[in-house]
């Protein structure tokens, strides 16, 4: 029996002893906190007293609103939402898994957490923490939960595009792979980076994916295809999700417009990338609107499906489609086929 952490008394039923303890059961939803007080009772009376120990930490969804103050921190800790300490306010906390980014970020600069769904200004800079005024929340209300990405769009980074864990990475990939993906591309250095590397283990037979996914990518992408050409095979992946948050949305539909122009021209491959048939593969069923960025994901050589419990219904589905649409463009050509209803009816 105790009592849990909204204040409600609570009565579990022991089912099963172990030798290291007992599995408890409860009809009622309790909420329980690590040095909680409990007692064991046989037949109304208690026969021991104790405290619940530890509990593993656990990640939770943060609520943020505009005007609110979110602090981002060099430790990859856990969120804490916000709380008062001692009459003090304690705001909203996260870490962040890239501790570099303390270094290049300044003040006034924006960032934009899990897709851009929240916005904020960057206040104030240091070695340890950013302080960040959350500027605009879809829907008014948003959670922020764990694994999400972060953008800084206007943030000029100092970084390489490869970190020590991915020059360590290349090892085995070199050996048990037919492909490399290099994320977060910014200009030539960081592909002559990988060749150099990838040459040097032994992987010169290895083909190079390009992730276009931020501002400076797009910028510099004539550079970055004549530079990756120097080791064929080479292929452009449109990461359409972290692109459009560096962009803007409303610049979406152009970039990756340019971006098929480009790579057609420079007679490379594209792979049409994020949320393809999203719904369908989560859910069973696609939206309009999806059906439609599916039928112009034909104009790439490859399409990619983002993980879900109906990724064979999916996967069927998208054939379907370009399947038709094949029939109708041609990459970027429109094939100006003969139209159905045109076609006349046989008596």
């Amino acid at each position: 029996m105790l009592t849990d952490a909204r204040g409600r008394s609570r009565i579990f039923e022991i089912i099963e002893l172990l030798a290291t303890g007992c599995i408890c059961q409860i009809e009622r939803t309790a909420y329980l906190t690590s040095g909680m007080p409990i007692c064991v009772y046989h037949n109304k009376k208690q026969l021991l007293e104790g405290r619940i120990g530890k509990l593993p930490s656990k990640p939770q969804a943060l609520e943020l609103r505009v005007g609110d103050t979110l602090i981002v921190t060099h430790d990859s800790i856990l969120g804490n939402q916000a709380r008062i300490e001692n009459g003090m306010p304690i705001p909203v906390q996260i870490g962040c898994t890239l501790p570099q980014v303390f270094g290049d970020v300044k003040p006034n600069e924006r960032i934009l957490f899990d897709d851009g769904i929240i916005a904020g200004i960057i206040k104030k800079v240091s070695p340890e923490q950013l302080e960040v005024e959350i500027t605009n929340v879809a829907g008014g209300l948003a959670k922020l939960r764990s694994e999400k990405g972060i953008n800084l769009p206007d943030t000029d980074f100092s970084i390489a595009a490869l970190t020590e864990k991915d020059l360590e990475d290349l090892k085995f990939i070199v050996k048990n792979s037919d492909m490399v993906s290099l994320s977060f591309v910014r200009n030539r250095k960081d592909i002559e980076m990988l060749i150099a590397q990838l040459e040097q283990l032994g992987g010169k037979h290895l083909g190079i994916v390009l992730k276009i996914e931020n501002r400076l990518a797009f910028e510099n992408l004539p550079d970055l295809l004549l530079t990756a050409l120097s080791h064929p095979p080479v292929a452009i992946m449109i990461a359409r999700g972290d692109l459009a948050v560096e962009i803007g949305f409303e610049r979406l539909a152009e970039v990756q417009e340019e971006i098929l122009w480009l790579c057609e021209a420079a007679h490379i491959p594209v792979i049409w990338a994020t949320q393809v048939l999203d719904s369908l593969a989560k859910n069973g069923s696609p939206t309009r609107a999806e059906v439609t960025d599916a039928a112009m994901s034909g104009r790439a050589e490859c399409v990619m499906l983002n993980k879900g419990s109906y990724i064979p219904e999916a996967l069927l589905f998208l054939d379907n489609v370009l399947r038709r649409m094949k029939q109708h463009q041609n990459k970027k050509t429109s094939m100006l086929r003969r139209l159905k209803v045109t076609t006349p009816k046989l008596e």
